[in-house]
């Protein structure tokens, strides 16, 4: 009777360290490198084991299978072969085949006590916190992988060389990628870990690093710019009238920029009793190419500090097509800033009836975020629109009138404005593809 206990003890020991050895494996291998980093800066001991065998886990999970497998092993020799005796022998009066019986009940009960606690409930306590786990029992882990090491190389060769027959030998290695991380902000937030605007501001980020200046720059035909050939008054009633803070200097034509001033500057000099002088004020502006991504542009800010935080967009013949301020880039990441040159900014509003009043100079990727669109709009790659006014041209095929509409997919556009030939004002309503014309 004491051997039998003995055994059974032996039994729940080996489902114990099965139980361990799944949920140690597991937890190492379910582990982020970058949590493994912070635990590692807090002072977890078990955190820099962690990522070495996260990074080399051959002979990890080498020894791991020989650990498990050895238990499983054990226990079937004991489960049935020695406890199968006894209970027939107590079922026998009863029932029977009682050895046939009971050897397969053996079976059935260790198979599911290994299965719980060996297998799926150690799986799930890994699942839940791996990084905190693996930091635990890291070092008991690289100890078991030192003392099967001879067992493990057989057992690593062996494997290389079945991988490299199937030509699968060459590691490759996971490389996080924008897709994933937007759908670990998406979990984060069913989670209540990340907040809507926060969500927003990173969406933002990866939009940045994929277009270019002109979908952020204030165009050509609305810089406000001052002529030396002007007098001095008419420019004091631009720099008063237009709330701007840097203004482009030119002579004659904005394509003839020399430079930049900046407002607080020329009132200095004001209030100074001096005359204005324009040209002491110049300083040398930022000159970028219009295919320049705007992330890089943030990086041309940030390594030109000696330059007015304004640059001029030109193209290929050095014609000026637009300009950009610090402040376009810094709404381009965490949205509209009220108060900053607020009286220039394209504006949306949403009406009473859900319909919605957009300038035409409104960027298309804000015009996919307030109608939630995913898809490209209709020849969006070859016309390189960056306005709703641009769509509107490209999929009309001419210049439209005040007042004429049209309708694309269930959005119905209705050119409320003109300003000359530039589409200044349109309302668009969501209608029930029913009522397509």
């Amino acid at each position: 009777m004491i051997l039998q206990i003995i055994e059974v003890i032996i039994i729940i020991i080996l489902i114990g360290i099965t139980g361990f050895l799944t949920m140690a494996e597991l937890a190492i291998i379910s582990s982020r490198k970058h949590k493994l980093l912070k635990l590692e800066q807090e002072g977890y001991k078990g955190a820099r084991i962690s990522i070495e065998l996260l990074e080399d886990s051959t002979d990890f999970l080498s020894a791991v299978q020989i650990g498990i497998t050895v238990s499983n092993i054990i226990i079937g020799v004991f489960g049935g072969a020695t406890l199968a005796g006894p209970l027939s022998a107590y079922l026998a009066p009863y029932i029977p085949y009682s050895y046939t019986i009971s050897h397969i009940l053996i079976i059935i009960l260790s198979t599911y006590f290994t299965l719980i606690v060996g297998e799926i409930a150690p799986k799930q306590i890994a699942i839940n916190n791996p990084e905190k786990i693996a930091v635990k029992f890291a070092k008991e882990m690289q100890i078991l992988s030192k003392v099967s090491a001879p067992i493990v190389k057989i057992l690593s060769d062996s494997t290389k060389i079945l991988l490299k027959l199937i030509g699968q030998d060459k590691i490759k290695k996971h490389e996080i990628t924008e897709e994933e991380i937007n759908l670990l902000i998406e979990e984060g937030i069913e989670e209540g870990n990340i907040e809507e605007d926060e969500k927003a501001i990173i969406e933002r980020v990866f939009r940045l690093d994929a277009q270019k200046v002109d979908m952020i720059m204030t165009p050509r035909n609305e810089i406000v710019w001052l002529n030396l050939e002007d007098s001095d008054e008419e420019n004091k009633v631009k720099i008063i009238e237009s709330k701007r803070s840097i203004f482009p200097v030119a002579s004659g034509e904005l394509d003839d920029f020399i430079g930049v001033v900046q407002a607080k500057d020329i009132l200095s000099s004001l209030f100074n009793n001096k005359a204005l002088d324009l040209e002491k004020e110049i300083k040398t502006p930022l000159v970028v190419p219009d295919n320049l991504l705007s992330m890089e542009l943030l990086n041309t800010f940030k390594e030109n500090e000696h330059y007015v935080h304004m640059v001029l967009v030109v193209d290929e013949f050095g014609t000026v097509l637009g300009l950009i301020t610090l402040n376009d880039l810094l709404e381009g990441i965490v949205g509209d800033i009220p108060g900053i040159d607020e009286m220039d900014d394209p504006k949306t509003t949403q009406l009473k009836d859900g319909s919605w009043l957009m300038d035409g100079r409104i960027t298309i990727d804000v015009f996919k975020d307030t109608f939630g669109i995913d898809e490209q709009l209709p020849n969006e790659d070859e016309d390189n629109f960056s306005t709703i006014a641009g769509f509107i041209l490209g999929y009309l095929e001419k210049i439209p009138t005040q007042g004429e509409s049209f309708q694309w997919d269930k959005y119905h556009f209705e050119i409320l404005g003109m300003d000359g030939n530039q589409i200044d004002k349109i309302l668009i309503k969501i209608v029930d593809p029913k009522e397509k014309k």
